[in-house]
């Protein structure tokens, strides 16, 4: 009887250490992926913050360019004002596009292309763009990882017991090229055909 007791505990002990483990590990991928979502968060402010210095250094060479510059205001705004993770993706892809429409005017402003205060920024721009790609990658990856730990069996379970039903959303910025579809033409090749052959010299007259 007192094996059989112990037998029990011990069955007991092992499947509430399992059900611990699982749960710890699901807490930890989750804290993981708030984690690499405020690294993202960091990145786009440094970003948004930014953004106002560039505009009134183009401003002073290139004020008419008010579209451009406007795309780029409106970009912003909505990265300061997104509420999801979806939201910040979005405005995260058109304040890219806006800045390279932006970057493409500065070039056909040399004295701007020049300004040292302004090539500064655009280094700055970069290296933060360059920040989030990476911070993205990290981001996206702790996602999928939560991910599996909440749908793989017996993590599953545990889960559905404690609440970890929520899905996270991936950082996917939208941008014309990622949604461009690539233009295949089946018309006429257009590499030229080769030159038919020249008809071989007539034999002089005997």
């Amino acid at each position: 009887m007192v094996w059989v007791i112990i037998i029990i505990v011990g069955v007991v002990v092992l499947i509430a250490g399992g059900i611990a483990l699982m749960f710890n590990k699901l807490v930890r991928y989750r804290n993981r992926v708030e984690n690499a979502w405020h690294q993202i968060d960091v990145q786009l402010n440094r970003r948004a913050d930014l953004i106002p210095n560039v505009v009134e250094t183009v401003k002073g060479y290139a004020s008419h360019e008010r579209e451009t510059l406007e795309a780029v205001t409106q970009a912003r705004a909505a990265i300061m004002n997104a509420k999801s993770v979806g939201e910040s993706a979005q405005a995260e892809g058109m304040l890219s596009q806006a800045l390279k429409s932006l970057f493409a005017v500065a070039e056909a402003y040399p004295d701007l292309k020049a300004n040292q205060n302004f090539l500064a920024l655009q280094e700055e721009l970069a290296g933060t763009e360059n920040k989030i790609a990476y911070a993205r990658q990290f981001y996206n990856d702790s996602v999928m990882a939560y991910d599996i730990a909440r749908q793989a069996f017996p993590t599953n379970i545990i889960a559905g017991m404690f609440g970890f039903k929520e899905p996270r959303e991936y950082f996917e910025p939208e941008t014309p090229e990622a949604r461009a579809v690539p233009k295949v033409s089946f018309g006429a090749s257009s590499t030229p055909e080769p030159p038919a052959p020249s008809a071989p010299p007539t034999p002089p007259a005997q």
